[in-house]
């Protein structure tokens, strides 16, 4: 066991990463979602543009809403962290990683560095591609930002980060619940069934609960000047590593107690 180290393990998941074909097709729909949402979007406020009543278009923000498109990648980057390891349970092959690798922290560590390297260079490639696309179409018409700005350039880049961690926070759910369908459930219900359970609370409750949903730090994150009612983009940033931490802390004690 002594030849067992982090790299041999990190080559070994990495060769289980890129063979899987749900791995490639995450990644496709991740492109295509980012990129023809975001098209879709600067292409109708474009054409909606003169009609836009004053205090929309003072507030608007072209960043944010060119990257419009990754709040519905978002779920497609969960699956793929989610399946990177709840596919292993549903075959039983995760028998063998753990049997092959006894310190089962070495391999969610190997798991990880996989997983968010392929991610990050993924969201941050589609993220800026979608930019520059988004402010090309808004050219002439709208109003446009530049990556020279630093804000601009930040909140571009916390848009890959975004996505990263939500591939890592999928993963996390995927450890600690083990089964896909379940792990799909819950994920979705954080992004999407959450803010519709506060929606209808009393708008009092909404102000002060709804700043704290991932896909509420995720706008925060993207936008250059977040809303009042919002978190700055790097608290939000902050606040979403935390609870992805603690979803992968609580994951990697089950692990360690569980039976495979």
């Amino acid at each position: 066991m002594s030849d067992v180290t982090l790299a041999s393990v990190t080559r070994a998941e990495w060769i289980k990463f890129r063979t899987v074909r749900s791995t490639i097709m995450g990644y496709v729909v991740t492109f295509a979602l980012t990129l023809g949402l975001g098209a879709l979007i600067t292409t109708a406020i474009r054409g909606h543009w003169q009609t836009m009543d004053p205090l929309s278009k003072l507030a608007f923000d072209p960043v944010s809403t060119s990257l419009g498109g990754t709040l519905f990648a978002q779920f497609a980057v969960g699956v793929i962290g989610i399946l990177f390891i709840t596919s292993e349970y549903a075959s039983g092959s995760i028998r063998t990683t753990l049997a092959a690798t006894p310190r089962r922290v070495q391999v969610v560590a190997a798991k990880l560095l996989v997983l968010v390297s392929v991610t990050v260079v993924v969201a941050e490639v589609v993220v800026f591609a979608t930019f520059l696309m988004g402010q090309r179409i808004f050219s002439g018409v709208v109003p446009t930002a530049s990556l020279s700005s630093g804000s601009v350039f930040r909140s571009v880049a916390l848009g890959g980060i975004y996505l990263t961690l939500l591939a890592v926070l999928g993963f996390g759910l995927g450890l600690i619940l083990r089964q896909q369908s379940a792990a799909i459930s819950v994920f979705t219900s954080l992004l999407l069934i959450v803010p519709i359970v506060i929606f209808v609370l009393p708008q009092s409750w909404q102000t002060s609960i709804s700043r704290y949903e991932p896909s509420a730090l995720g706008h925060a994150m993207m936008s250059v000047t977040p809303p009042l009612d919002m978190f700055g983009a790097w608290t939000a940033t902050l606040l979403l590593i935390v609870y992805v931490a603690i979803v992968l802390v609580i994951g990697v004690a089950l692990l360690l107690r569980r039976d495979a």
